[in-house]
This record gives C-alpha cells, sequence and structure tokens, in this order.
C-alpha cells in the first residue's frame, strides 16, 4: 500500500506531557496553536511560542516538551513530496521559523473539519512555500558537538545566576579558556559570552512557560532587579517577559 504523500494530525497534551526522542520517516512542521512546547535536537533545542514554529526533517532525531497545556498541529510530509512540491531552498536540517500571517492561515484551514483532499493538497504545497528559516532564532539554543563543548555548556546551564568567571568555568569542564573560546563560534555559530546570555534567557523563557512570575524569574536567574532582566530578555529576544507570554505567546 503506497504511503500517503502528507497527512494532518492536531492533538491536545497537557503540561509535562511529551513525546521520547524518536525520528519520523517523514519530514515534519509542528506548531502549537496554544500553549508552548519544546523541541530537543542533538544540535539543540527550540523553545516554541505560537509565534513560531519548527521544521524537523525526514529521519531527525527529536524529543517534544510540553511547558504549558498545549494544542498541537502538525503536517507530515514524505520526503519525495517535499523534494516536488518545495522550492530550492535547504530543508535538510531542523530551523525555527516565523508564523506568518498566511502560514498561520493555511495551518488554520489545514485542521479545519470536512476538508477536501484536493484543497487540502493544495494547502500544504503552499506551506512549504512559507519555510522561511528565521536567522539566529532566539529561543534557539545551539549545543556543542564535541565532548569538551558538551561539558562546558553543562557546566554553564548549572550556573543558573552566573556566579562563576569563565576561568572558573573552564576549569570545571576540565579544558581552557582558549579551548573555550575557541570551540563555542565555531560549534554554536555564537561567541562563549553570547551563547552563554542566550542560554540564560532561553532558561529564563522555560521558567517563565511554566507558569513562575516573572520577579521569581529574576531573581532565580540572578538578575539584580525585574528591569536588569527585561532589559538582557530585550536584547536577546527583542521583547519583554510581558510580551514574551502575552497573547501571542499563548
Amino acid at each position: 500500500m503506497q504511503e500517503p504523500a502528507f497527512t494532518i494530525h492536531r492533538g491536545s497534551k497537557r503540561r509535562g506531557m511529551g513525546l521520547p526522542m524518536h525520528a519520523h520517516d517523514e519530514a515534519q512542521l509542528i506548531y502549537a496553536a496554544a500553549g508552548m512546547v519544546q523541541i530537543h535536537t542533538p544540535e539543540g533545542r527550540w523553545l516554541v511560542p505560537s509565534q513560531l514554529a519548527v521544521w524537523i526533517p525526514a529521519g531527525t532525531s527529536h524529543r517534544l516538551e510540553v511547558l504549558s497545556d498545549a494544542r498541537l498541529w502538525m503536517v507530515q510530509w514524505q520526503p519525495a513530496m517535499v523534494g516536488a512540491w518545495a522550492p530550492p531552498i535547504a530543508v535538510d536540517r531542523p530551523f525555527a521559523l516565523r508564523v506568518t500571517p498566511l502560514l498561520r492561515s493555511l495551518l488554520t484551514a489545514a485542521m479545519a473539519d470536512g476538508i477536501g483532499a484536493a484543497k487540502a493538497e493544495l494547502i500544504v504545497r503552499l506551506m512549504l512555500h512559507e519555510l522561511t528559516e528565521t536567522a539566529h532564532a532566539p529561543t534557539f539554543l545551539p549545543l556543542p558537538a564535541s565532548a569538551v563543548g558538551r561539558r562546558m555548556a553543562e557546566v554553564v546551564l548549572a550556573d543558573r545566576q552566573q556566579l562563576l568567571g569563565l576561568h572558573e568555568l573552564s576549569a570545571r569542564a576540565a579544558t581552557s579558556v582558549r579551548s573555550v573560546s575557541r570551540l563555542f563560534p565555531k560549534e554554536t555559530g555564537l561567541t562563549f559570552k553570547a551563547w552563554r546570555q542566550r542560554a540564560r534567557i532561553v532558561q529564563a523563557m522555560d521558567s517563565l512557560a511554566r507558569g513562575t512570575p516573572i520577579a521569581r524569574v529574576s531573581t532565580e536567574f540572578g538578575f539584580s532587579s525585574t528591569a536588569a532582566f527585561s532589559s538582557a530578555f530585550r536584547q536577546v529576544t527583542a521583547m519583554t517577559p510581558t510580551q514574551f507570554l502575552g497573547p501571542a505567546g499563548q
């Protein structure tokens, strides 16, 4: 029996639920129409508010974590159909994309009850033309590929209040400052300083998405005040914590 060219899925998951690490034979677009989820891949993790969707190529291992009660919309394409229907863009690696008004409308139409097969095909074909990567998506935390880089990342993520200096962090990761300064731009595309700030804000986003009040998150991550937290948050994400949790991010 021939596999369908595409499939459309919708469902709800409660906070704390998720899916373990797995892979599909199909390429997949994941969108949280309500709530917030986090997608983990070997390359890093994306926090996915409703402003963003995530593209997962066929065969890519990934794990889904539900941070708040979520309504999930997912579309899957056979790889051959992606090749035939998508414009000449790079879709061979996972990435986040901004949900444009057109893409949101297409997703809404695809999830409607009683949609005919011919109309559904036109809709999902057009979706592939909206797969424009959001460069340096602020909710994406790239992870180093090397063992040394991973050790350093783990030490940094454990230092939630950023109490340790670079030399102490490097020593705890059994490496040198010079190695860290070289590895992070090569393996994550970010300087170590930029990666550390991104990690701090992404962890704070995670905590906010789980319902922790802004003031408590500010203290938890070592900011001197909520104003200082809001300023750092805006520098990384171009929005305030309140805007992140507003209607567009629910």
